[in-house]
């Protein structure tokens, strides 16, 4: 019986889950507005495997969120997936923050648009049908009136994420539906963890990158005067 321990840290949410085939047993997180995942990640992760008596060595994978979301965030949890990978010759899985966002929404039609707040009017969104399939691939947009017009002519469409807020001051056709405070979990990768841990979908450890879609900006700082 397949038991992965899985981590999401691309938003504030620290958040970490145990779970064995494809099924969440221990959920430990952080779900605040502040970022604390250098302080509480490997902590959240001793903690629950002490709590279940479960030895790092028995774990058969780790999982990690891998974007898009915070670089910081990011960052923290893959070096932390993969420094367990390589401390305990476990394979590594990645799963998209977007699509673990989506499974949130359990709706038997329509469609799901988990979107994570980028910087002014920009949010990282993606498209899944009701049963998770993707309608459209992961995107970096701007927000406007017309945003996903189309698709909301047709039926309803379920926004989940932080990027809502600012969304639902521009859309207000009667098919969007908004799905306020919400924020990726480490709850909802069991599922997708444990398909792609059968399917033997795992990376490369050496060389996984978190997938941060668009490149870091570094602000130069202003002169002193």
């Amino acid at each position: 019986m397949a038991i992965i321990l899985n981590i999401e840290t691309a938003t504030t949410n620290c958040s970490v889950s145990l779970s064995k085939e494809g099924e969440t047993f221990a959920l430990q997180e952080d779900n605040s507005k502040q970022y604390s995942h250098a302080e509480r990640l490997h902590v959240y992760i001793d903690d629950l495997l002490q709590q279940n008596n479960i030895k790092p060595t028995e774990l058969d994978a780790i999982a990690v969120s891998k974007g898009p979301g915070s670089y910081t965030g990011l960052r923290i949890g893959v070096s932390a997936a993969k420094g367990l990978c390589f401390a305990l010759d476990k394979p590594l899985i990645s799963i998209s923050t977007l699509e673990a966002l989506a499974r949130q929404v359990k709706v038997e039609e329509g469609l799901i648009v988990p979107m994570l707040d980028a910087r002014r009017m920009e949010v990282y969104s993606a498209i899944f049908d009701a049963n998770y399939n993707t309608v459209r691939k992961i995107e970096a947009q701007i927000l406007e009136e017309q945003s996903f017009a189309s698709y909301l002519d047709k039926g309803k469409v379920y926004f989940i994420g932080n990027g809502v807020e600012k969304t639902k001051t521009l859309i207000t056709h009667e098919n969007a539906v908004f799905i306020d405070d919400k924020l990726p979990s480490a709850n909802e990768m069991s599922v997708i963890a444990f398909h792609k841990y059968k399917n033997n979908d795992i990376e490369d450890v050496a060389y996984f990158e978190p997938y941060y879609l668009k490149d870091f900006v570094a602000l130069k700082p202003k002169p002193k005067v």
